[in-house]
């Protein structure tokens, strides 16, 4: 169940997208939806529930480890809360399957996003 700022959404850049979904899929029992050829989107065990995380395909992993995201109930009030603490929204809000979200970086420099369903 998502929780307002909660951390909700896990995202790994992976330089082979079909090498990555046999891997997860043989060794976690995760399930993987492709959303075209560049994203999979990533169920538990059984593919039951929420998606968990998600398989971006890249050049190579993505720097500082994989993609965290939050979850917002008002984007709009998260990305100015960012703002307004001292951080800096570097990407969005823009909208992708699902909803919309934006990236920022906290005052050490670490990217995350936040994503809405609205």
């Amino acid at each position: 169940m998502t929780r307002h700022h909660g951390i909700d959404y896990v995202e790994l850049t992976v330089t082979d997208l079909h090498a990555a979904e046999r891997f997860y899929t043989e060794a976690f029992g995760w399930h993987a939806t492709r959303y075209g050829p560049g994203y999979s989107g990533l169920r538990g065990p059984g593919g039951e529930g929420p998606e968990i995380g998600g398989l971006a395909l890249g050049e190579r992993p993505r720097q500082g480890g994989p993609f965290v995201l939050l979850y917002s109930e008002d984007l709009e009030a998260s990305a100015e809360a960012v703002r307004a603490a001292g951080g800096a929204v570097v990407n969005g809000p823009y909208a992708f399957p699902g909803g919309r979200r934006f990236h920022f970086t906290d005052p050490s420099g670490n990217e995350l996003g936040v994503w809405s369903s609205h």
